[in-house]
Parts: structure tokens; sequence; C-alpha cells
């Protein structure tokens, strides 16, 4: 894995929140509602075979898979554009 530096970190952050800004608000607000839903599945999911396996750490180790899938569909939760945007207003 590469080192990236503070400062070149704190430049794609704000390269990201640039690209957050040009995208419609009804994009981002579905995008936000579809990622939080997948996120809520996982964590259903998770939660059901924790309890029908009688292994905590099983569905602990299940519910990354609802990250993987915002990630594999581009979905944005609403936290990181409200952290990233104001980060490229500020710039």
């Amino acid at each position: 894995m590469d080192y990236v530096s503070p400062k070149e970190l704190s430049r794609l952050a704000v390269d990201a929140g640039e690209e957050k800004v040009h995208v419609a608000t009804k994009d981002t607000l579905v995008r936000g509602y579809m990622a939080g839903a997948i996120l809520a599945l996982a964590a259903i999911f998770a939660i059901t075979v924790a309890m029908k396996s009688g292994s905590p750490l099983l569905g602990a180790v299940l519910f990354p898979v609802g990250f993987i899938m915002l990630y594999m569909l581009k979905f944005d939760l609403l936290t990181g554009v409200f952290m990233l945007v104001p980060l490229a207003v500020l710039d």
C-alpha cells in the first residue's frame, strides 16, 4: 500500500467533494436513501445469521458485505457527502 501524505489526502478529499457538489440533489438523495436501505438490510442479515447460527462473530464477519455492495453499486452514504461537500466549498 502506498503512503499518502496528509496534504495529498486533503487534496483528494476536496476533489471528491467537488465531484459530489456537481451531482443533482435528487440523485444525491436517491443514492443516500438506497445506501441506507442496503446497509439496513445488511444489518438485518448479520443479526439474523448471528441469531440462527449462535455465533455473533459470523454475523460480524458478514455485516461488511453491505459496505462492499455500496461500493460496488457506487452509492454514497449521506454522511460522506455531508463531510466532503463543505471541504470543497471552503476550499
